[in-house]
């Protein structure tokens, strides 16, 4: 059975390096890319104050130019890059907001993987893949997302950092894409805790044996750091190993719970210069 990768685009160079990088990650494997261009009409029809529908100028002008970015993001793709043939890309052009049409477009295609650039057209904070970015990885929760820096060229990662509280009740189905990440480019996991206490509780030693069997299989280490938050913590550890890749749990409705926060998200959507991989408890 193929894999099924969403990569939404705004046709930005941004963009088209995650569809690059997606292409070499998952080069062995056989895919199926959906490539999403989502499109708007920014002026409304003042006498019905409605957003124009099919038909439409404003709107089938609006659809005609997303087709062609499309199509021309084809012809880019096969001559640009060097196409496993057992990968197919097809291409959705659907008129709403970035975020709603990849929610649908991932029930709608069952799509396993979101891969996206973390910044669009320029790379202003407030464009709208970059504000998009961090959406994804809050509010995408019915499927991980892998969001790519701008202007990265696909490399095997030396290690996947996996920064965890020990608290979380770990699953093998959660943390697939991060088991599949690290096997088909043989990497380790460095799973990365930050102390609060002494010493880990029951409930965390219990958890850590959990997430231990859940990793059966691949390269993997555990690692401490005292004396500092989780944000400083992560940035610090990442920084002096020159790590290239983070992979976290994003977890809902647990703020004070949360390894991450918030602002940690925002950060590593907006400044990580390296791929994230935001996985999500699927409890919440």
């Amino acid at each position: 059975m193929k894999k099924k990768i969403l990569i939404p685009t705004d046709f930005s160079k941004n963009a088209w390096s995650a569809i690059a990088y997606a292409s070499a990650l998952y080069k062995d494997k056989n895919v199926d890319f959906y490539l999403l261009n989502t499109f708007s009409v920014n002026t409304f029809i003042l006498e019905s104050l409605m957003a124009p529908e099919p038909g439409e100028p404003l709107y089938e002008e609006a659809k005609e130019k997303s087709l062609l970015g499309l199509d021309k993001l084809l012809a880019d793709i096969k001559e640009k890059l060097d196409v496993n043939p057992n990968h197919n890309y097809y291409t959705e052009s659907i008129f709403n907001s970035p975020i709603a049409a990849i929610k649908n477009c991932i029930e709608a295609k069952d799509i396993e993987l979101v891969i996206a650039s973390n910044k669009g057209e320029t790379n202003d904070l407030d464009t709208v893949m970059g504000s998009n970015a961090v959406e994804m990885m809050e509010n995408v929760r019915n499927c991980p997302v892998l969001m790519i820096p701008s202007n990265i060229a696909f490399k095997v990662p030396n290690e996947i950092v996996f920064p965890t509280s020990f608290k979380t009740h770990f699953k093998r189905r959660e943390l697939a894409h991060l088991i599949e990440i690290a096997k088909i480019t043989n990497t380790p996991v460095r799973v990365l805790h930050v102390n609060k206490e002494d010493q880990l509780s029951k409930e965390q030693i219990e958890k850590k044996a959990l997430l231990e069997e859940c990793l059966e299989g691949i390269s993997y280490s555990f690692h401490y750091l005292e004396d500092t938050d989780i944000k400083n913590g992560l940035k610090l550890f990442v920084q002096s190993r020159e790590s290239e890749m983070i992979v976290f749990i994003n977890k809902k409705h647990a703020f004070f719970d949360s390894v991450f926060t918030k602002p940690m998200v925002k950060d590593l959507g907006y400044n990580a210069k390296v791929p994230v991989l935001t996985l999500h408890d699927l409890r919440n």
